[in-house]
């Protein structure tokens, strides 16, 4: 898309593409439930993007935390000599987001502090996207690559401005309509692109995906059955013609991965992007819109509106991503339910002042995403019965 304004090291180690298999119409459409609180929301959005978004803290170099997060400055500067760091955006899980300036541009320089397989390889594919959008420019605005080193997992990109969308995955109020024209605009055109087939894998490998969760007990026999004949399905449609039915997708199209700002939306943070079935992003989209049915009802009509095999691909993408976060909040609600309270703080304490408790809260999101799963999981078979 941009030249780099600094060198770009080592060629990428290249990725697998998993194979695939692939099936029927009817959508579901959201009734009018109860959210799962009107308490917090996305009201409280932030008023800068990337590039202006508020920090959580300033650089601290002391203790542990400070060693590795000059063990990851060590690593920028050596990729991008000119780096300068301000202050720390994130430090949380396996990487640390800092934001500084090379020369005369603000950048924002991301380091992956835990180099399991899974991360590394995440981080590299998100270098290489990257490196792709340099020489294919996207449809939609994203942050320009100044530096990169896929060994050391490093990237140095262009801090951008504007606003996230959304401040958490699952909003607890509708957000504005013009925000979400502006995001699901930018992700229909995101899903137009053609970009070269070889810079990008398949993510998702979907029989493997059905079979894994039927295994761990999140989808029974007759969801697997359906789904499959699904999947049957698209791949007689498509057959063995010259149309194919992989569709280019961001793979993390959440509000909370778009900036908003008057040259247009961006989308960030693209370590899932590829080769999905049709329909992948907007299916991300309606399932973390439950409080917005207007939203999700026009979500379903541009699946719709693509064809009788892109409805069915929606559908199943619908089914895996709803598995996925009901997987993910389970886990997450496990997990409140085993730490220890914090010292001076109360038992399962709000996250923000005035709110219901954190586990209360995960607990109220699980159960929609469980309804919501119940309403996906109708529309499949009622797509299966019309074959």
């Amino acid at each position: 898309m941009h030249p780099a304004t600094s060198s770009v090291s080592a060629p990428l180690r290249p990725l697998g593409n998993p194979p695939y298999a692939g099936g029927s119409p009817a959508f579901p459409s959201s009734p009018g439930r109860g959210a799962v609180s009107r308490g917090g929301t996305a009201r409280g959005r932030l008023t800068g993007g990337i590039g202006a978004q508020s920090v959580s803290g300033r650089l601290d170099l002391t203790g542990p935390q400070g060693e590795r997060i000059r063990a990851a400055l060590d690593s920028v500067q050596r990729i991008c000599p000119e780096f300068q760091p301000v202050q720390i955006l994130r430090r949380v899980g396996r990487s640390v987001l800092m934001a500084g300036t090379a020369g005369r541009k603000a950048v924002v320089a991301k380091c992956l502090m835990d180099h399991a397989q899974v991360p590394t390889e995440r981080f590299r594919h998100e270098i290489g996207a990257y490196r792709t959008f340099v020489r294919h420019r996207p449809p939609v605005r994203v942050p320009k690559l100044v530096a990169a080193d896929p060994d050391d997992c490093v990237l140095v990109i262009e801090r951008m401005p504007g606003r996230v969308a959304a401040m958490r995955r699952h909003l607890l109020d509708a957000p504005p309509r013009s925000d979400l024209r502006a995001a699901l605009g930018a992700v229909c055109r995101l899903n137009l692109w053609q970009p070269p087939v070889s810079g990008f894998e398949r993510p998702v490998d979907y029989p493997a995906r059905l079979s894994r969760y039927h295994e761990q007990g999140l989808l029974t026999d007759r969801d697997l059955g359906d789904l499959q004949k699904l999947l049957h399905g698209i791949a007689r449609t498509y057959g063995s013609g010259s149309s194919t039915p992989w569709q280019f997708c961001h793979g993390d199209a959440l509000l909370t991965n778009v900036l908003l700002a008057p040259a247009g939306p961006a989308l960030v943070d693209w370590e899932h992007a590829g080769w999905y079935l049709p329909g992948y992003d907007l299916a991300t989209l309606w399932a973390v819109l439950g409080d917005a049915p207007i939203a999700r009802r026009h979500i379903s009509q541009l699946a719709q509106a693509q064809g009788r095999a892109a409805r069915d691909a929606f559908l199943v993408n619908l089914m895996l991503v709803l598995t996925k976060e009901i997987r993910n909040y389970e886990t997450a609600v496990q997990r409140t339910m085993r730490e220890p309270t914090p010292p001076g703080a109360s038992p399962g304490a709000s996250e923000r002042p005035g709110g219901m408790a954190r586990g209360e809260e995960q607990r109220l999101l699980l159960r929609r995403l469980h309804d919501d799963c119940a309403l996906a999981r109708g529309a499949v078979r009622s797509a299966v019965s019309t074959r």
